[in-house]
């Protein structure tokens, strides 16, 4: 019992949990388009959020024990390494106006985990109140944008409204984590739930799920399919944010918030 809560741990704490969800909601983008899996830029999206999550994560840490090393975090680094060269090696065949979009991305991601801002001081995860909108813009475009633009798929009014759904989504998913860092966080960072209170960041979630929802109906081309979906993910993730708390369960926004994705794209394939 023990060995299997260390893997699952492990699971979690390697960030192969979260890249499962950015690799569901990408997937999530090529069946709404009526695009076939494309296994190349999927396992990119998938290698590369284990590589950029863990860098964002351990960075600091690993630098700071530097040889002493606790075992899981150097079987970490091991995967970690492993992912970045899969990563690569699924990167060599992508076309180039892929590599630039992925540039930007990549860029956002390490001067978000780099303190680079105020002589060294700051990285842009700790600019005041623009955490969560970060996180929600890299996702929305890693998983809507990248893998349309690798197909070569037009960028539609349709796929513009997905992407916007996607960051508002995203928003709503990262709430709960908010609300279980209000202990942690510093109060110079000004997260939602810092300025506005708990109860007030449940409502505005759910003012945001019902525009997630409402969004569905602005396209062009949507079905009663995609809207049962995407009122049943909305359902599942308004009862999750409702019942997040300061004092929280340590899985319950590792696990279950964050594998909200990766249910969504289970609805997609059974419907």
């Amino acid at each position: 019992m023990k060995f299997i809560k260390q893997l699952f741990d492990f699971y979690i704490n390697s960030s192969i949990h979260v890249a499962l969800a950015v690799f569901s909601l990408a997937w999530i983008s090529l069946k709404e388009f009526d695009i076939s899996y494309n296994e190349t830029i999927l396992y990119f999206i998938f290698y590369a959020t284990i590589s950029g999550y863990n860098f964002v994560k351990y960075f600091g840490l690993a630098k700071f024990y530097h040889r002493q090393l606790a075992t899981w975090l150097k079987l970490i680094q091991i995967l970690s390494f492993i992912s970045f060269i899969l990563m690569c090696t699924y990167g060599l065949t992508l076309n180039f106006s892929t590599f630039i979009f992925i540039g930007f991305f990549a860029i956002l991601t390490f001067l978000y985990a780099m303190p680079v801002f105020s002589r060294g001081d700051y990285s842009l995860r700790n600019v005041v109140g623009i955490k969560v909108y970060i996180i929600a813009l890299v996702w929305s475009g890693v998983t809507v944008f990248l893998p349309l633009i690798y197909t070569d798929y037009f960028i539609s009014t349709d796929v513009m409204l997905t992407g916007i759904q996607r960051f508002v989504f995203v928003i709503v998913l990262m709430l709960p984590f908010e609300i279980r860092d209000l202990k942690y966080d510093s109060s110079d960072l000004q997260t939602i739930p810092q300025k506005i209170g708990v109860d007030r960041t449940k409502i505005l979630g759910i003012v945001l799920l019902i525009t997630f929802v409402l969004m569905e109906y602005m396209k062009d081309e949507t079905s009663f399919s995609n809207i049962s979906i995407h009122l049943s993910i909305s359902f599942l993730t308004l009862i999750f944010l409702i019942f997040s708390r300061i004092d929280q369960n340590k899985y319950y926004c590792a696990f279950w918030v964050e594998g909200l994705p990766i249910i969504w794209l289970l609805l997609v394939l059974l419907i």
